[in-house]
């Protein structure tokens, strides 16, 4: 596990607290995380790469007939022409092996990746060409959407873009879960929805992976930057440096967790705080 930068961290939680959080800039820095060797410069060069695109939507916008209407099936259709069709972004079932899957700068170099850092590219594009687009968290499978609701129009990013009927936005929620799909699951994400949703599944795919101990710790520390988070997260890094040998700081942590939980469960607490003497009991 490569050392993190205490300024990157800084900047991530500032961020993360800001009025308008950029979602490209957190996910380079989630990207910093798991690849030492992507630094200021590498980051810039992602935004170029965003910022390229965005001007090639908006030249195509731009030249589009006058009688051709304007509205959110011609946004999806404009983005799924440029992205998936001419420049081949999409994904394969193989991309949910890999790490670099989840990781904006590796997306944007294969122009490969998992559905959500897929929508991402597909969201600060449209961004950056003034074009309304949201990311859509249908449960197992993000999308975009453009327009509001009544008017909302799908596209699947993963399958290279093309617009999501209703009927099909329904079998990928059948799918995932087993249950229908219901208007809240259309509701736009805002930026931190996604970082969290992007963190979530990294931890998912490092919890697969106990070797990786060292990712599943760093996404559960970016996770506890994030203005909202669950307490639990704190005895989920707790037990994580206890796997990795830092018996002490862990029992710190499970110890201060059962302290936050004791006065709604006094039980769980006493559990937690054996778990803590078990885990100082190591060191000798």
């Amino acid at each position: 596990m490569h050392p993190q930068s205490p300024e990157r961290r800084c900047l991530f939680a500032d961020q993360a607290r800001s009025a308008r959080p950029d979602l490209a800039q957190l996910c380079l820095l989630i990207g910093a995380e798991a690849d030492p060797d992507l630094d200021d410069a590498g980051m810039r060069a992602a935004r170029h790469i965003l910022d390229r695109l965005a001007d090639q939507l908006a030249k195509r916008l731009a030249e589009r007939p006058p009688d051709h209407a304007d509205g959110p099936l011609s946004w999806a259709l404009a983005l799924s022409e440029l992205l998936g069709t001419r420049y081949g972004f999409r994904g394969r079932p193989g991309d949910y092996q890999h790490l670099r899957s989840l990781l904006l700068h590796e997306v944007l170099r294969r122009r490969r990746g998992l559905p959500i850092l897929l929508s991402v590219v597909w969201i600060e594009v449209a961004r950056r060409a003034g074009v309304p687009v949201h990311g859509v968290a249908l449960p197992g499978h993000f999308v975009v959407g453009f327009g509001a609701r009544g008017e909302q129009v799908l596209a699947n990013p993963f399958a290279g873009g093309p617009a999501l009927p209703y009927p099909d936005a329904e079998l990928l929620v059948a799918g995932a879960t087993g249950a229908p799909l219901v208007p809240s699951m259309l509701s736009p994400a805002g930026p931190l929805d996604i970082v969290l949703r992007v963190l979530n599944n990294i931890r998912a795919w490092a919890a697969a992976r106990p070797e990786r101990s060292d990712v599943a710790l760093w996404a559960v520390e970016l996770s506890l930057l994030l203005p909202e988070h669950s307490d639990r997260l704190h005895y989920e890094r707790a037990q994580l440096l206890v796997q990795r040998g830092d018996f002490l700081a862990g029992a710190m942590e499970i110890d201060t967790y059962a302290d936050v939980i004791a006065a709604t469960d006094e039980v769980a607490a006493v559990r937690l705080r054996r778990e803590a003497h078990g885990a100082r009991s190591m060191l000798n």
